[in-house]
């Protein structure tokens, strides 16, 4: 159909052309045992009801689609649709003039994007790759490229050369045409860094900013507010008890240096509580301040693997740990799960969903998954929001 938004007339030269749905299958869909999951989509997970009435496992899309996709980009939400994530996971940071941009780092990566001009002559903070998102205007910003890089990890990822840097309301403008019934999950991270306080923009800015476009969103109901800073989520359920809240850890965050008070854990001690395992403990501190989601990291940052079938594996995420936060009420859905080891480990451990950036564990295990959006429409919506510099 003419009028049908074709992926060839978004990607670049250099991408591969439009894939058929079983040749996205077959290079999509290669999974090895002990490998890491290997297709091209990014999901994340929560519970959804889908048109027929049924409940879904909450797949969440890593950063709209990484597997796929150029992350936290439009496309990266686009394909995160079309290759029916349950909810879409993305990050919000905030620029030196307030504005709240949908990004993962605090500081724009030379290998995610690249400088194209200066907003003005001269510019004393130009090139802008390197520098702080606190520290750029949303118009320094604007004029990035962060659709033209490859990651090294992500060798199947397609590429949309020029693409910028999008803000929250222009992610939700997108969304409104490529899901106008408003079905899909949000799950938002608060970019908020606890540990070095000068490299973002305050928890109370982030709140309230925030906060403030939710209410104006088509999709407030459809957002579950997530960060490692547990500030944040104390602050956003004093503003708003109705917003669900996902409390991220990980090996690095639950204490600080030479046994401190972690400053991500809003004062908290994880070994205050009565454990016995530091995964109760941690499941106890996370109730204690409301939270509805635990979101762990799957794999202990001081692993000596990667796999579970392989000597030194250490899991962050850990059977006593779902068993307590299930306990309290509270689903638990971990990231970023892409080895099938580890997810079928999980899974068997009774975890209600999963941050990732492939998808095909669900669809071969027959878990019941979220409807794919169709990608003639989301790919004309796509066409019609992309900004690029």
């Amino acid at each position: 159909m003419k009028d049908v938004c074709d992926i060839e007339s978004l990607v670049s030269p250099r991408q591969p052309p439009r894939l058929s749905v079983m040749a996205r299958l077959a290079l999509g869909l290669i999974v090895v045992a002990g490998a890491a999951l290997a297709y091209p989509t990014a999901f994340p997970v929560i519970s959804r009801a889908s048109t027929a009435g049924k409940s879904v496992y909450d797949i969440q899309g890593h950063r709209g689609c990484r597997g796929a996709t150029v992350e936290s980009t439009l496309p990266a939400f686009a394909w995160g649709l079309i290759y029916g994530a349950t909810t879409l996971e993305m990050d919000n940071g905030v620029t030196k003039d307030g504005h709240v941009i949908v990004w993962h780092d605090e500081s724009i990566d030379p290998t995610k994007c690249k400088d194209t001009k200066p907003v003005t002559k001269n510019d004393p903070l130009y090139p802008y790759v390197g520098k702080y998102v606190a520290n750029l205007t949303l118009a320094q910003i604007k004029t990035l490229d962060c659709g033209s890089e490859r990651l090294d990890s992500f060798p199947l990822q397609l590429t949309y050369p020029g693409t910028k840097i999008s803000t929250l309301p222009e992610l939700f403008s997108f969304l409104d045409c490529a899901d106008p019934l408003h079905q899909v999950e949000l799950n938002i991270e608060s970019k908020v860094d606890a540990q070095f306080p000068n490299l973002t923009r305050p928890p109370e800015d982030f709140v309230k900013l925030q906060y403030d476009l939710f209410r104006k969103s088509k999709y407030y109901g459809k957002i579950t507010y997530q960060s490692f800073d547990w500030r944040t989520l104390i602050q956003m359920k004093k503003v708003d008890p109705k917003i669900p809240l996902a409390a991220l850890l990980d090996s690095t965050t639950i204490y600080g240096v030479s046994n401190t008070t972690s400053t991500w854990l809003a004062g908290l001690r994880p070994d205050k509580f009565p454990g016995p395992t530091q995964g109760e403990q941690l499941a106890q501190a996370a109730h204690s301040i409301g939270a509805t989601i635990l979101s762990p990291s799957a794999t202990d940052g001081s692993s000596g693997s990667l796999d579970p079938n392989i000597p030194g594996y250490k899991a962050f995420t850990t059977a006593e740990m779902v068993k307590e936060a299930h306990k309290y009420g509270m689903a638990v859905k971990p990231w970023t799960v892409n080895r099938l080891n580890i997810v079928e480990q999980i899974y068997a451990w009774g975890v209600d969903g999963i941050i990732t950036d492939f998808r095909r564990w669900a669809v071969l295990k027959g878990v019941s998954v979220a409807k794919e959006y169709d990608q003639s429409k989301v790919l004309k919506c796509l066409k019609q929001h992309i900004q690029t510099a």
